[in-house]
């Protein structure tokens, strides 16, 4: 399995393609809700489906289609999944207010639960599934949550339009700002060597951090803010070797913007997509890009030739999450 590619989205189904031929090679069945959210573990041994108050655990190396575990416990639509560098736990954000930490190790234990409080407020407990309802109470639904490189702090944003980071040691919020009041941040990402945060909210500006300190998310330092679409921001993506961003949106584009300095710059328009581009991920060399999209099609873009490469079709509704790893 040198290149794994897999999409999912409201058909209910995962698929799994194979990318240089774009063969779906294996389908799962997920019935009980659409997939929010997919991430593949670095050692690509672990699957992560995010869905409707669950995230499900499957196993690359086996073609069993029942998950390895099934973490349950969230109150409403899980939107982000994150695997920590070792997968000895990953950490789930939801419309619930939460943000959870579950170890994974077999067999998996009761999550930490770190709450996006809608005053300005923010706990962390230990929590099960039968307070599930009650925990995102006065809470802030939570869009997407990044591990930082350190593996010691979370970077989280909300429907509220707070960003936060939170210390997994101390188990508290240790910053937190709001770029635009009351206008949703929809989607974070962190560069893997800490140095950089990207951050985009439903109006479709952008927003980027540097972070000085690269061992400490809390030292951000403002590095730019554009407008990156003219309405709904639905990713924002920073490459592998942290110089691009990749953003998807609402007005059926992907856009790709460089980073030099403290200047971000557009480079490149991928406007093949008839509907709404959900999710993007980079190659591993940031020289392609996959992208999904409610009109039904995963796309794979030669980001020097502008080019549609490969193009997946077969999911019978939207897909609205796509994740690779190839390396």
């Amino acid at each position: 399995m040198s290149v794994i590619l897999v999409s999912a989205g409201y058909d209910h189904t995962i698929r799994f393609w194979e990318a240089l031929t774009g063969v779906c090679s294996r389908t799962i069945q997920h019935p009980e809700s659409q997939v929010n959210r997919l991430e593949i573990s670095s050692d690509k041994t672990l699957l992560a489906a995010a869905a409707n108050q669950s995230v499900r655990l499957y196993d690359l190396q086996s073609a069993n289609p029942t998950p390895l575990a099934c973490l349950d416990g969230h109150g409403g639509n899980v939107t982000a999944v994150a695997f920590q560098r070792e997968r000895q736990w990953i950490a789930t954000a939801s419309e619930d207010g939460a943000v959870r930490v579950w170890d994974v190790r077999s067999p998996p234990t009761q999550p930490r639960i770190y709450l996006h409080g809608s005053s300005g407020s923010s706990s962390s407990t230990s929590g099960n599934s039968s307070s599930a309802s009650s925990v995102g109470t006065g809470a802030a639904p939570v869009n997407d949550v990044a591990i930082h490189p350190n593996q010691a702090e979370l970077v989280s944003c909300d429907r509220s339009g707070t960003l936060r980071v939170w210390d997994l040691a101390g188990g508290r919020s240790t910053h937190q700002l709001v770029p635009e009041d009351d206008i949703p941040l929809q989607s974070l990402s962190l560069s893997p060597d800490g140095s950089t945060l990207v951050a985009a909210n439903t109006k479709g500006n952008c927003y980027v951090w540097d972070m000085p300190n690269r061992t400490d998310a809390s030292s951000l330092k403002p590095l730019s803010v554009f407008k990156a679409h003219n309405t709904y921001i639905t990713r924002a993506l920073l490459s592998s070797d942290g110089k691009h961003i990749a953003t998807c949106s609402a007005d059926h584009t992907a856009k790709i913007w460089s980073i030099d300095n403290e200047s971000v710059n557009l480079e490149i328009t991928l406007d093949g997509h008839q509907r709404w581009v959900w999710d993007c991920a980079f190659s591993a060399d940031s020289a392609y890009l996959v992208t999904a999209s409610s009109d039904h099609y995963v796309r794979l873009w030669d980001l020097s030739t502008k080019e549609i490469v490969r193009q997946y079709g077969g999911h019978q509704k939207g897909v609205i999450c796509v994740a690779l790893n190839d390396i």
